[in-house]
């Protein structure tokens, strides 16, 4: 056995082995360079075609993962592996891939119909899956939702699908839903139209619809009154925050009595006394 010919036929498959292997990271290198720059080009088409941000980002995810595929297959076809067999080979294992987690392929299935439906979009503020806050992003198998404590929360497509969604940002206003505890010795209606007038001067609040204020139920302390003032979703914490220092100051500028529970105690028939108790008093 001639051990010269067989380092050198060593060598030379060696290095024809490494040549590849370098080839083929250059490759992969470039393209991935050249499939960053392609999605720029998309998105930048998109945009100026003034395409909503929810379907380009859907979109870019598919080419993304379209294209890295091919160039997988490729790199495979430069080292000399049949790429029809590999193709076969990659259609069954998607088939046992998508037998074994169903959940993904119905994530991905749910993310089609949440684009085409369009429940919502990227930017709106909902409630979906027992999650409320601002979508940052629908992806093929996820959508991300930033809550209201700033915490980027990933929910999976279907079951957002699968679930009630609300979504705040679909009309151009919304109400906001307060109550305002009244003493049973003052008059409803004096402190209605005193609400009417000075919760209309709050910043943002809308005159049409005008601000709904009256009784809503009766407790111990006396009248609730529901106040339900409408803004532009954008200021409704503002106007929630707002109305309820006004509801404090109006009746206090009123000299409202603050309202107290007050509840009757008798004794046994034998005794025949009677005693009042009341609660603290709940101060405005």
């Amino acid at each position: 056995m001639n051990f010269n010919q067989i380092s050198q036929v060593a060598v030379q498959l060696l290095t024809e082995f490494g040549l590849k292997i370098l080839g083929a990271i250059i490759l992969w290198i470039v393209a991935q360079k050249l499939i960053d720059f392609a999605l720029k080009l998309v998105r930048r088409g998109f945009r100026n075609q003034q395409i909503d941000p929810t379907i380009v980002n859907y979109l870019l995810n598919i080419i993304s993962v379209t294209l890295r595929i091919v160039l997988i297959v490729a790199i495979l076809g430069f080292f000399g592996v049949e790429t029809t067999s590999f193709a076969a080979l990659l259609a069954a294992v998607g088939v046992a891939i998508g037998a074994a987690w169903g959940g993904l392929l119905a994530n991905f299935a749910a993310g089609a119909f949440l684009i085409i439906f369009r429940p919502f979009k990227v930017g709106d503020f909902i409630t979906a899956a027992g999650v409320t806050g601002t979508v940052t992003e629908i992806g093929l198998f996820t959508t991300s939702i930033n809550t209201l404590d700033n915490v980027m929360t990933i929910v999976g497509n279907n079951k957002i699908f699968a679930d009630n969604i609300q979504n705040f940002s679909a009309n151009p206003y919304r109400r906001v839903d307060l109550v305002a505890q009244l003493h049973n010795d003052v008059d409803h209606n004096d402190a209605i139209n005193l609400l009417k007038t000075r919760i209309s001067r709050i910043p943002n609040v809308l005159t049409n619809p005008a601000p709904e204020i009256d009784i809503l139920e009766f407790n111990l302390a006396g009248p609730v009154l529901a106040v339900r003032p409408y803004t532009n979703n954008e200021y409704y914490w503002q106007v929630y925050f707002d109305t309820n220092k006004t509801i404090r100051k109006t009746f206090g500028e009123a000299g409202y009595p603050v309202p107290e529970h007050r509840y009757a105690v008798s004794s046994s028939p034998l005794a025949g006394a009677n005693a009042a108790i009341s609660t603290p008093p709940l101060a405005y």
